[in-house]
């Protein structure tokens, strides 16, 4: 099973549908506006591919942060700030049978969907 998680109307997430739909792959989408990851999936992402290149540190909402949440960033603090604010995370996360991959690149979404 694929699942694609991050915002309708981002580019980066387009492009990946797109990719998907073109090469007549099924998968289910997940909007975290309106569906907020839980901090245990946070977490799981995070294992599987760092907090540090979840969160995405580019984002207006990360640039808006507070000084004090910016600072002394560790897994549990990011997880915390990304359940809170999900435009934190950065997209899409691409869940295959439980691998994760953040972002979209045409190259690696061929090698692990072929």
């Amino acid at each position: 099973m694929v699942a694609i998680h991050g915002i309708p109307n981002c580019d980066t997430v387009k492009k990946a549908i797109k990719w998907l739909d073109n090469h007549k792959i099924e998968y289910s989408f997940s909007n975290y506006r309106e569906n907020k990851p839980s901090t245990g999936t946070l977490n799981t992402w995070a294992e599987a591919v760092g907090w540090e290149k979840l969160l995405n540190k580019r984002s207006t909402t990360f640039r808006n942060l507070t000084e004090a949440d910016k600072s002394g960033l560790s897994q549990k603090k990011a997880v915390a700030l990304m359940a809170r604010e999900p435009t934190l995370i950065k997209r899409p996360v691409l869940d295959i049978n439980g691998r994760i991959e953040v972002g979209f690149s045409e190259q690696r979404y061929q090698e692990l969907l072929g």
